[in-house]
């Protein structure tokens, strides 16, 4: 049952992204798009506040509260980032704004940019990993949160699975691809 809001609040994020970045430029109501676009760490808080909730009353931790942490990880590292990208494309899309950078193809640029996402995504796992044992050690019964204890392990093998790309760029950097008909 806890999954179901966990969805909800998913869903919560990306329409009250959406609303905010309608607001700010469809409506011409910046202020109005920016207070909504404030309201997406609510959704958040709601998520954080219903797992606390769910676990003070006893309940065993299970696949959804540990997901709750992988998402909250997720959003606090990559939300902000997420959010600017969106509004650079809905300015660019529907108030003239510039055509937002791409994310580079090669070189050193394409390996900086492959390290700050890893940066991203370690602190992640740090935040879903101290929100983890943080509710390990609330709750204090190892029966109740044997399922927790396996999210840690998850999160760590996603990790380390991410940072072969950084690595990989690093030892052999991208390189553009020949022209066709070249050669």
């Amino acid at each position: 049952m806890f999954v179901v809001v966990i969805v909800a609040c998913e869903i919560g994020f990306w329409v009250v992204l959406a609303s905010g970045l309608v607001a700010r430029y469809v409506l011409r109501r910046p202020r109005l798009g920016g207070a909504l676009l404030v309201g997406v760490a609510l959704v958040d808080l709601v998520l954080l506040a219903a797992t606390v909730v769910s676990l003070a009353r006893g309940e065993t931790a299970g696949f959804g509260h540990g997901l709750a942490a992988a998402y909250l990880g997720f959003s606090v590292a990559f939300g902000h980032g997420l959010i600017r990208r969106a509004d650079a494309w809905f300015a660019h899309r529907y108030a003239e704004g510039p055509r937002p950078q791409r994310r580079p193809k090669h070189g050193s640029a394409r390996t900086r940019y492959e390290w700050a996402e890893f940066r991203r995504a370690a602190l992640a796992w740090a935040i879903s990993c101290s929100l983890l044992v943080a509710a390990i050690l609330v709750v204090g019964a190892p029966e109740r949160t044997e399922a927790l204890e396996g999210w840690i392990v998850r999160l760590t093998v996603v990790l380390a699975i991410w940072s072969l790309w950084p690595v990989t760029l690093t030892l052999w950097p991208a390189r553009p691809k020949a022209a066709a008909g070249s050669g």
